[in-house]
C-alpha cells in the first residue's frame, strides 16, 4: 500500500473562473507512481482523507491494508494537506480520488454539478446508519455518501466548581427550569454559570429542545421563524440577559471549550472533541458530561458528521463501494473509535461503544434526537449571517432575527 501526502503551492486563476490547477505533490513513498493528483491507476483505488493526526493516519493505514488482504484490491491512501482545495483541484482536472472524505457543507455543490456518484442505494448496511446522519448526506432525496462517524453536543460540568457552589449530582440540570435554577446558584462563584460559542451550531440545541430548528428534518422546508424556533432562541436570550449564559467571546476565549478548560465557566455546551482537548491542554480539570437539558419538546442537540464520497469519474466504482462498506462495518467503526476517539455512525456498534466509553454516553444518546446544520447550497451563507445576529444577543428581538433568517433560507431552499 502506498501512502501519499498531498501538498499544493500557489495556483493560478483563469480569467473566466477560479479553477484550481495541479501544482505539484510531495510523495512519502518511493513506490508512488500515480502521477496525476488524486487519480488512481488501473489496478487499485485511491482514498483521500483529511487526517487529524498520527493516530487517524495509522488507523486508516491498518484498515486499508486489511481491506486489501481480504479483497485483493490495492488502495493508495492519500493524506490531504488542504482537503477541500485538493478535492476541488481533482474534480477540475477530472482526476479526483476514487473515495474521499465528504463534508455535508459541500454535498449540494458537488452533487449538483455531477461530481459525486450516488451509491447510497447499493450499501448493504444503509439501514444501520443513524437516520439524522443519513439526512445530512442526502441531496434531492438521494443518499450520496455513507456517514463515517459523528459528534453531538452535551453539557460539560466542572465538578470542583459545582461542589464549591454546594451542588451535587442531584442538581445536574435536566430541563430549562433546573438549568436556570442552578445558574442562579453558580453566579456567585465568580465563573460564568454556562458558556458556548455564539453560533447556531451551539445555540441551535435550544431551538431543537423547543421543537424547532432552521429547517425540517429532511432540509426541504425553512422553519427558522416557527413558534418553536422562536421559543428556543428566546430561551437563549433569557439566559444571556440573566447572566446564566455568557458567550465564550465575552469571556475572552476563542471557543466554549477554552472557556471551560480555563475555569471561566462552570458548564459548557460542547461536543465530544472537547474531551481530547481537556486531556491534552487542561489535564487537571475534573468534569462530567451529561445530556443537555430538555425543553418544551424534550431533548435536543446538534449533530455533526462527515461521509465517504465516491467520484462520479471513478473507474473503480464497484470496488469503491466495497471499500466504503468495509470502512463503515461495525468492527471497523469500533476500531476507528478506539484509535482516535470518534463515535460510530452505525447503530450496531452503539452498545459496544457505550460499554467501552461509559463516561461518554451522553453524546451517543444525542443520536436519537439531534438536528443538523442545513446543508442546502447557499445555506452556509445564511447560517453565517445568523451567527452574526446571534452575537448581538441579548437585546435583540428573537422574532425579528428569525424572520430575516427565514426569508434568507426560503430563497436558498426554493
Amino acid at each position: 500500500m502506498t501512502i501519499t501526502r498531498r501538498a499544493f503551492g500557489a495556483c493560478a486563476l483563469t480569467a473566466i473562473a477560479a479553477t484550481l490547477a495541479a501544482c505539484g505533490s510531495n510523495s512519502m513513498s518511493e513506490s508512488d507512481s500515480t502521477g496525476a493528483a488524486g487519480s488512481g491507476d488501473s489496478t487499485g483505488l485511491t482514498l483521500l482523507i483529511g487526517s487529524s493526526g498520527d493516530a487517524e493516519t495509522a488507523a486508516y493505514t491498518s484498515a486499508v491494508e486489511a481491506f486489501t488482504a481480504e479483497t485483493g484490491v490495492a488502495v493508495e491512501l492519500q493524506l490531504a494537506t488542504d482537503l477541500q482545495q485538493e478535492l476541488a483541484q481533482g474534480f477540475a482536472a477530472n482526476a479526483p480520488a476514487d473515495v474521499f472524505y465528504l463534508a455535508p457543507d459541500y454535498l449540494a455543490a458537488y452533487a449538483g454539478n455531477g461530481s459525486l456518484y450516488a451509491y447510497g442505494d447499493q450499501l448493504s448496511n444503509v439501514d444501520d446508519f443513524h437516520p439524522a446522519l443519513v439526512s445530512s448526506l442526502t441531496f434531492d432525496g438521494v443518499l450520496y455518501g455513507a456517514p463515517k462517524d459523528f459528534s453531538t453536543l452535551a453539557l460539560f460540568i466542572n465538578t470542583a466548581l459545582w461542589q464549591d457552589a454546594g451542588l451535587t449530582e442531584a442538581d445536574y440540570p435536566t430541563d430549562w427550569a433546573s438549568l436556570e435554577s442552578v445558574a442562579g446558584k453558580l453566579a456567585a462563584g465568580g465563573a460564568a454559570p454556562l458558556t458556548c460559542s455564539p453560533e447556531y451550531a451551539r445555540i441551535g440545541a435550544f431551538m431543537a429542545q423547543a421543537g424547532g430548528g432552521l429547517t425540517d428534518a429532511d432540509g426541504t422546508k425553512a422553519t427558522a421563524n416557527s413558534a418553536e424556533s422562536v421559543a428556543g432562541l428566546a430561551e437563549v436570550n433569557k439566559l444571556l440577559e440573566s447572566g446564566a449564559l455568557v458567550f465564550s467571546s465575552e469571556l475572552g476565549a476563542g471557543w466554549g471549550g477554552e472557556a471551560f478548560g480555563s475555569g471561566l465557566a462552570v458548564m459548557a455546551i460542547e461536543g465530544n472533541w472537547l474531551t481530547g482537548s481537556l486531556s491534552a491542554d487542561y489535564p487537571d480539570v475534573e468534569y462530567v458530561v451529561v445530556e443537555l437539558p430538555a425543553g418544551p419538546a424534550g431533548r435536543g442537540t446538534m449533530q455533526f458528521t462527515n461521509g465517504y464520497g465516491i467520484a462520479a469519474a471513478s473507474k473503480h466504482q464497484d470496488d469503491a463501494v466495497r471499500l466504503v462498506e468495509f470502512l463503515t462495518s461495525t468492527e471497523q467503526q469500533l476500531a476507528f473509535a478506539r484509535a482516535f476517539g470518534v463515535m460510530p455512525s452505525v447503530a450496531s456498534a452503539r452498545d459496544q461503544w457505550e460499554s467501552e466509553n461509559p463516561a461518554m454516553t451522553a453524546f451517543i444518546a444525542g443520536a436519537d434526537y439531534a438536528i443538523s446544520v442545513p446543508t442546502a447550497a447557499g445555506a452556509a451563507d445564511v447560517v453565517s449571517d445568523f451567527n452574526s445576529q446571534i452575537a448581538t444577543l441579548p437585546g435583540a428581538d428573537p422574532q425579528t432575527i428569525l424572520d430575516s433568517v427565514q426569508a434568507n433560507l426560503e430563497a436558498v431552499i426554493s
